[in-house]
């Protein structure tokens, strides 16, 4: 196995020559990381990348194009003073059945409450991970020494969630789709997802136009702790719109204060970042306090009360 340019090849050998899952990729990351200061606000990032995805997947979603996503947004957060450490680069054999799961255990994909907001209906009634998008998560990601504050890119080749969209004051229809990329966030989940796999993200098609944006709209999601919304928007399953960061389309503002539903103090208050110091040792942010939600203790003073949609 090698990588040229950044791009995963599989050399001849039959399945029994393929190497069990955690092999390093041959990538020099400390000239990856070159231009990382000590002191700084830092997020640590490990690449999961399968050996055996399909060839016609594979074109979707190269490791080139990871890593290039990657970089692209560590230039996205370095504007707000995040800078972002690729710590591994890893790749295995993995279950062919586990290339495709869906998201989130049965049950989970009940329409949104009509008494409450996002925020506070997922404090109350949180995703949960469906079996098979657990057992190819702790097979990938496993365990280790600051796993659980760490982000994890996990490629895989499909993975769908179902929501309801409504079309009347009392029907709901049920929709199941495959995603581009999905954050497995803090707001959603709180802490049912294990600790050592909370900063899982998942990759399956960096192939559309504006993919250069999904790596860094994803990690928004997970740092940020906040839904598709922007200023004057509030969190809906999908938005597009030009702007901010964590909405679909171009923007990429990561906006301060009130007006700007505190995203860029909510990013710095993240529990995945830490200061290395002189000596070496990381000083990581407070923890979160009540399982991570919207509304968790962490970002007191930095949260919206909205109306239902």
């Amino acid at each position: 196995m090698s990588v040229h340019g950044g791009q995963l090849t599989q050399t001849d050998g039959s399945a029994g020559d393929r190497p069990e899952w955690g092999v390093p990729v041959p990538i020099d990351l400390e000239s990856l990381n070159a231009d990382l200061e000590d002191g700084r606000a830092t997020v640590d990032i490990g690449i999961s990348y399968p050996e055996n995805l399909e060839p016609a997947h594979r074109r979707k979603v190269e490791l080139e194009t990871v890593i290039e996503g990657v970089l692209e947004a560590r230039r996205i957060f370095g504007v707000v003073g995040l800078q972002l450490a690729v710590v591994s680069v890893r790749t295995g054999r993995v279950d062919p059945e586990l290339l495709a799961v869906h998201a989130e255990a049965p049950g989970s994909e009940l329409p949104g409450g009509r008494y409450a907001n996002l925020y506070v209906e997922r404090q109350k009634r949180p995703s949960r991970l469906s079996s098979t998008a657990l057992s190819v998560f702790e097979s990938v990601i496993g365990s280790g020494p600051e796993h659980d504050r760490r982000i994890h890119l996990v490629v895989l080749e499909d993975v769908f969630i179902s929501f309801h969209d409504q079309l009347d004051e009392r029907t709901w229809q049920l929709k199941t789709i495959a995603t581009n990329a999905l954050s497995f966030p803090g707001y959603s989940h709180r802490d049912t997802i294990p600790r050592h796999l909370r900063g899982v993200i998942t990759l399956t098609n960096l192939a559309r136009a504006r993919s250069w944006k999904t790596v860094a709209h994803e990690l928004g999601h997970k740092l940020i702790n906040a839904s598709h919304e922007y200023r004057d928007v509030d969190p809906q399953h999908e938005v597009y719109a030009d702007g901010g960061l964590l909405l679909y389309g171009d923007g990429t503002d990561i906006p301060s204060g009130p007006e700007g539903r505190f995203h860029r103090e909510r990013l710095h208050r993240s529990p995945f970042i830490y200061r290395r110091e002189a000596s070496g040792a990381k000083l990581w942010n407070p923890d979160y306090l009540d399982g991570g939600g919207y509304y968790d203790r962490i970002y007191e003073g930095l949260t919206l009360d909205f109306d239902p949609v």
